[in-house]
């Protein structure tokens, strides 16, 4: 195996083994969200498939000898030695250093995301919660009871009522 195709393969099989895929599928709430992770995680899979199938596989040694018998020495001499002048040259990633200062600042630009996100989702459920008592108690609610837990509508209606303002 070449040592950048052994690298991509290690590379992929590391970032393979650290991601929590059951951890995000709990996060998902649609059912659109869990079929585009599904796809999503289909396809990751068959990328790593394919890199460490394809990447960790040394090529099959020639055999030079059979060639001979067959072709003739001088020909296949001539292409064994074509063969051993080739060079492939090593990869030197330039691409990697440039985009990691990029990806650590968009990691830790997720990582607020993600906070402020669950501190959202948090005051929301308390809001769900609220709504779903005051939705079970507004039938026999009276208006002194709903003004009490909303100051606030009750200065207004006041305001209104007292600048003689009926919204007409």
């Amino acid at each position: 195996m070449s040592g950048a195709g052994k690298k991509v393969v290690d590379v992929a099989f590391k970032a393979s083994k650290n991601i929590d895929w059951e951890g995000m599928a709990k996060l998902l709430v649609s059912d659109e969200a869990r079929k585009e992770f599904a796809t999503l995680r289909r396809a990751f899979d068959e990328v790593n498939t394919t890199l460490s199938t394809k990447f960790s596989q040394e090529p099959e040694p020639i055999d030079w000898e059979y060639y001979r018998k067959g072709i003739g020495s001088r020909l296949v001499d001539m292409y064994k030695e074509a063969y051993d002048s080739i060079e492939i040259p090593k990869y030197v990633d330039t691409v990697t250093p440039q985009y990691l200062p990029k990806f650590d600042a968009l990691l830790v630009e997720l990582k607020e995301a993600e906070e402020k996100s669950l501190k959202e989702s948090e005051r929301l459920e308390k809001e769900i919660v609220v709504v779903q008592e005051l939705k079970q108690k507004i039938s026999t609610m009276t208006a002194d009871e709903y003004f009490e837990k909303h100051p606030e509508l009750k200065k207004k209606f006041d305001d209104e009522i007292r600048n003689d303002y009926w919204g007409y």
